[in-house]
C-alpha cells in the first residue's frame, strides 16, 4: 500500500496496549460469556469500523474492547479459576480442532459458576446472530461528498431514445 506524506499514521505510542497472552483454547473456554460481559464494547468498536471506515479513527474503542477483555479474564482468574482452568484443558486435549462437545460436563461446572460469582448467564444458542440496535454516543461521522471529475465522460440524457440489445440481455432467465 503506498502512503503519501498527507496520511496521519498513529504514533507507536498510540497503538501500544497491554496484550493478552492467551491460548486459542482459553479464548474459546471463555468466548460466550467474554462476548455478553463486553458486548457494548464490541458493538461500538465494530459499529465504528462500519461507520468510518478507516481503522485510524477507531483506536480508542479498540483498546476499550482490549481494556475490557483484560477485565473479564481477571474476573475469572480472581472467582472461578479451578473451573475455568479444567473447562480450557478439555478443549485443548480433548480434540485437535477446540471441539466443545466432548466437554459439556466441564463447561456446565463452569457456566455454573460464572452465573453464580460473576451474576453473567451463558446466552443462548444462536444470541450473538441476532440482529440488535446499537445506542451509542459517539457522533454519527459526516457523509463525504460524492467525487465529481471535470473530465469525466457525460452521462446520456434523460429523454435520449435506448433501444434494446442487439443480442438480447445476458439475464435472460429474468422475466419484465
Amino acid at each position: 500500500m503506498v502512503v503519501s506524506a498527507d496520511v496521519h499514521l498513529p504514533e507507536e505510542s498510540e497503538l501500544t496496549v497491554k496484550e493478552l497472552n492467551l491460548s486459542s483454547a482459553v479464548l474459546y473456554a471463555g468466548s460466550f460469556h467474554l462476548g455478553k460481559y463486553c458486548e457494548q464494547a464490541n458493538n461500538e468498536f465494530m459499529l465504528c469500523r462500519l461507520e468510518e471506515k478507516d481503522p485510524r479513527k477507531c483506536i480508542n474503542e479498540g483498546k476499550a474492547v482490549t481494556a475490557c477483555t483484560l477485565d473479564f479474564f481477571r474476573k475469572v482468574k480472581k472467582s472461578c479459576l479451578d473451573e475455568f482452568n479444567q473447562y480450557s484443558n478439555c478443549i485443548d486435549k480433548s480434540s485437535g480442532d477446540y471441539s466443545l462437545k466432548q466437554c459439556r460436563k466441564t463447561q456446565g461446572v463452569f457456566d455454573k459458576c460464572v452465573l453464580e460469582k460473576m451474576n453473567i448467564e451463558r446466552p443462548a444458542f444462536g444470541y450473538f446472530c441476532e440482529a440488535r440496535v446499537h445506542d451509542t454516543k459517539r457522533p454519527k461521522p459526516l457523509e463525504e461528498p460524492k467525487a465529481v471529475y471535470p473530465d469525466a465522460t457525460p452521462a446520456l440524457p434523460d429523454d435520449a431514445e435506448r433501444k434494446p440489445a442487439r443480442m438480447g440481455s445476458r439475464f435472460y432467465w429474468m422475466t419484465e
